[in-house]
């Protein structure tokens, strides 16, 4: 099954989860996460500032904000600058997502953790995101411990990860957390 086909298949299985399903599924992966050694011994997070249809980050980035230095991304051109979270310099920047302004950008080398949205992902760690390879191109220049979220029926079959994809160190869902093997 190709990308696109994916993508709407996924879109539609989460259209049948109503509010109290995705908040009770995004407390129980951020609960799972945020019980893992790689959270607690990490201090410096990429995370990301959920869309509507995307494992809820906001409650999660509001707890831990004060302990942890989270950073969010902020579309450049075809790449991803990361900044310091600032719950005060946030607008909505590409794609309708909430971004950080400012020009105090850090370098992907000092991010310890991140978390990465996907639209699909498989056993593999390969995820599909929205198409534009935003985080293929900040992952690949990354040695981060990296792991991606998502609800359980975001999970798909192998997926045929093209040759500039990247592929996830874990994936946790409501329902599990799957180590990918040989990473």
């Amino acid at each position: 099954m190709n990308k696109e086909s994916i993508r709407l298949r996924v879109k539609a299985r989460k259209s049948l989860l109503d509010a109290d399903e995705r908040a009770r599924a995004a407390a129980a992966v951020f609960d799972t996460l945020e019980h893992t050694a790689a959270f607690m011994m990490a201090d410096r997070i990429l995370m990301y500032h959920s869309l509507p249809d995307e494992v809820s980050t906001h409650e999660f980035i509001e707890r831990w904000h004060d302990r942890k230095h989270f950073f969010l991304p902020r579309v450049n051109g075809v790449n991803l600058d990361i900044l310091p979270y600032d719950r005060s310099r946030l607008h909505l920047g590409a794609f309708n997502i909430e971004e950080p302004d400012g020009d105090d950008t850090a370098d992907i080398n000092d991010i310890e953790l991140i978390i990465v949205p996907g639209v699909a992902y498989d056993r593999r760690g390969n995820r599909i995101g929205r198409g534009k390879g935003y985080y293929d191109r900040l992952l690949r220049d990354t040695k981060a411990l990296t792991i991606g979220v998502a609800y359980s029926c975001q999970m798909c079959d192998d997926i045929e990860p093209d040759p500039f994809d990247v592929p996830v160190h874990y994936v946790i869902t409501d329902t599990e957390i799957i180590r990918v093997g040989g990473r």
